[in-house]
């Protein structure tokens, strides 16, 4: 059965609730101008696609527990003015993908969009790249979340203690361990997924309150000139400019991944509609949040160099140390990590999703393996196992690195950067010299589109440039930022495997577009 339901954009018809398979006929429509075959069901409703964005994204989690650079290159002025700057500059890029999401709801994300929007003559070489890279940015993203929970479980046995010192297997082993209970629960319990979604937000909100009220009433504060205008190189880098500027790596990585329900697309129901609003006001609130307790983390921070001195390695433990006991400690950081691995399991499922558009249009070798789909779970089975073998692969460069986890994140902003950067310049492109072309859209950015977009795309490739650099000097092999080299090796064996494999097999998203339905 069939009705109609009146929102902001008109009058739309919608599906039967029974209908969960395809979804509304919007839905349905979208999937056939992009001649898709629906094969997920659509069981996540608004709240959850909203509660999805909130949780994977986890800004405020990330922001607090990776501060390391951003403090060591910018200190506590460099920190929050970068974040300032890392908010507005992010708002711009992901309205843009917010509107192309609402234009072509697809899992498949960058790759597709470059594939519809860009010039004819280079839609399937510039749409393989893209895709490439936009797997290697997921997978990226995907390992340095469990890296991180992993560590941070060191820190806390440091913190009881302060001569614990692990060889880095363990680390590695706690990894391992993180990435085993993300493959559980998203491979059995997926059919939860949507109905936990809901709830999810209670445990991104509330830790976040308590943090922030325990930051405020018991913490003893700086002043607001050490909190707001102190800023600190000791990266030793050429110039305090130069300093926060290659510090902002630790703002860039807490805003990142803002386009997670993009992603998750195909299982959204109404998701012209529901998709960018899920992706830009989760960023807004998200954004918001995170930087009410930078500040509050800024003005509980006796001692920034001491903190980055820490026998943790985490200078939010080294704060947590000044006003509360070992129990306390163990408290705090706890709360911190419970949306931190549900963030894990999300993000995992986001970029299994990803992964399996991508093979399933033959981008991947393997891909017959790789885009299998379980119907019985609703889920890409195989793409989420080889997503968790990547991050294990990863982590496995945390035995021989301590530097490991800046090269992950270096390399998450890089590749997510590149993949912004082309498919925003793809629909600035469509928007100048062929907007007829165009699919409708339920998010429209309006007469301030374009700006929106050119804006975006300026701060993206500003965000690429200052990703590869050190974070501190002189550069020694063990502090050199190895992004470059594995971004650079994935790029060309994109290239490679284009020439190879690509050129013949790879199905670019735009040879299935229907143009006649609008």
């Amino acid at each position: 059965m069939e009705s109609t339901k009146t929102t902001a954009f008109g009058t739309r018809d919608v599906a039967s609730p029974e209908d969960e398979k395809d979804g509304t006929l919007v839905d349905q429509d979208d999937m056939r101008r992009m001649g898709k075959k629906q094969q997920f069901k659509r069981n996540m409703r608004p709240l959850a696609a909203w509660s999805f964005a909130l949780v994977l994204q986890a800004t405020w989690e990330y922001l607090i527990t990776s501060d390391n650079t951003g403090l060591q290159d910018g200190g506590l002025a460099g920190l929050f003015w970068s974040y300032i700057f890392t908010f507005v500059g992010f708002s711009f890029i992901i309205a843009s993908l917010a509107e192309m999401a609402s234009m072509a709801p697809t899992d498949g994300g960058q790759y597709h969009w470059v594939s519809e929007f860009c010039p004819r003559r280079y839609q399937k070489f510039a749409s393989y790249v893209t895709g490439w890279i936009s797997v290697l940015a997921w997978q990226a993203g995907t390992a340095s979340g469990p890296y991180l929970v992993g560590t941070i479980i060191e820190g806390l046995i440091s913190v009881r203690n302060p001569d614990f010192a692990a060889p880095g297997w363990v680390g590695t082993l706690l990894i391992f361990l993180v990435v085993l209970v993300t493959y559980v629960v998203n491979m059995y319990g997926s059919k939860l997924m949507p109905i936990l979604s809901n709830f999810l937000i209670v445990l991104h909100v509330l830790p976040w309150a308590a943090i922030l009220i325990v930051l405020w009433a018991i913490a003893p504060h700086q002043s607001a000139k050490t909190a707001f205008m102190d800023f600190e190189n000791f990266g030793g880098l050429p110039g305090m400019g130069v300093s926060v500027l290659v510090g902002q790596i630790s703002a860039i990585y807490g805003c990142l991944s803002s386009d997670a329900c993009a992603h998750m697309s195909e299982q959204i129901k109404d998701a012209g509609h529901n998709v960018p609003k899920a992706m830009f006001w989760g960023y807004i609130m998200n954004g918001i949040m995170a930087l009410v307790l930078l500040i509050a983390n800024n003005f509980a921070t006796p001692s920034v160099e001491d903190s980055l001195n820490d026998v943790t390695g985490f200078p939010f433990l080294y704060v947590f140390k000044q006003f509360t006991s070992t129990s306390g400690v163990n408290a705090l950081t706890s709360i911190i990590l419970l949306p931190m691995i549900f963030s894990n399991i999300l993000f995992n499922a986001a970029t299994s999703r990803q992964t399996f558009a991508f093979a399933r249009d033959k981008g991947l070798p393997f891909h017959r393996w790789i885009s299998k789909y379980d119907e019985e779970r609703n889920i890409p089975g195989n793409a989420i196992a080889l997503s968790c073998i990547i991050t294990c692969l990863l982590s496995l460069i945390n035995i021989g690195s301590t530097t490991a986890f800046n090269a992950i994140i270096s390399l998450n902003t890089a590749a997510l950067m590149f993949t912004y950067t082309i498919s925003i310049s793809c629909v600035i492109y469509r928007k100048i010299w062929l907007p007829e072309t165009l699919p409708r859209r339920h998010w429209d950015l309006g007469r301030w589109g374009l700006v929106v977009n050119i804006v975006g795309v300026c701060y993206c490739s500003f965000a690429l440039f200052w990703s590869f650099w050190p974070t501190e000097m002189p550069v020694l092999a063990d502090n050199f930022n190895w992004s470059i080299v594995i971004f650079g090796a994935i790029f060309i064996l994109s290239l490679v495997m284009y020439a190879v494999k690509g050129m013949n097999e790879y199905e670019p998203p735009v040879e299935s577009v229907d143009t006649n339905v609008s």
